[in-house]
């Protein structure tokens, strides 16, 4: 069971528009996977809805001007007009699968995704990434692969580190993580993730990895990497 989700305000942000695409995004998926927040975004969109219709009906708003043929016709038929059918069928909108494979693991991926441009998979150890590229700048996103029996260094987070779990699971101090599990993370945390059979991620970040155990220099390749 999806026991991580996004914070109230992430959500909030995400309805009004105010998220950069990898963060929306990643909520869009997480929605996809979680009912329980699926649930909370559309009574946020409703809530946004209804003070906008209040603008609207407000003393400040434009005049309407409506045609002589318009105030003519009489209420029932106005609304006989508006609910007139055309009698056309709307069309199936039909969704072609997108998969990836790493190291003989296939994914489908979420429909979110699926036209995102990928750019080619590179690996180190267990570790394979497939970066999305979004145009953000600093802010860099990616598919994160971890093979069975894989693991990150203990690290922590020199910016801001958002972890979606697509398929899989994987595990750290703070206990075990299922598909759609949406985990926000700063430099106030501390981890070591590792997987026992395979997970694949989604992830953003806006800096690079800060390791805590080791010689660092010997693992930033690997920060590099993952960021």
């Amino acid at each position: 069971m999806i026991k991580h989700h996004p914070k109230l305000e992430l959500l909030q942000s995400f309805v009004d528009g105010d998220l950069p695409a990898s963060l929306a995004a990643g909520i869009a998926i997480h929605a996809d996977m979680c009912a329980f927040c699926q649930q909370k975004i559309g009574h946020l969109t409703e809530q946004v809805a209804e003070a906008s219709f209040e603008q609207d009906l407000s003393p400040k708003s434009a005049v309407i001007d409506i045609s002589p043929e318009i105030s003519a016709m009489s209420f029932d038929e106005i609304i006989d007009q508006i609910t007139a059918s055309n009698d056309v069928e709307p069309a199936a909108v039909v969704h072609e699968e997108r998969l990836i494979t790493f190291k003989g693991m296939e994914y489908t991926l979420p429909n979110t995704l699926r036209n995102m441009e990928l750019g080619k998979t590179a690996q180190i150890g267990k570790l394979s990434r497939a970066r999305l590229n979004l145009g953000e700048g600093e802010i860099h996103t990616n598919l994160l692969h971890i093979g069975p029996g894989g693991s990150i260094p203990e690290h922590t987070h020199k910016g801001f580190e958002l972890t979606l779990l697509l398929a899989g699971t994987f595990a750290d101090e703070q206990g075990e993580y299922v598909a759609g599990d949406f985990i926000m993370l700063d430099k106030r945390h501390q981890h070591q993730p590792a997987t026992e059979h395979g997970c694949l991620c989604y992830t953003v970040a806006n800096d690079a990895l800060h390791f805590t155990q080791g010689i660092n220099k010997l693992l930033n390749p690997i920060g590099a990497f993952i960021y």
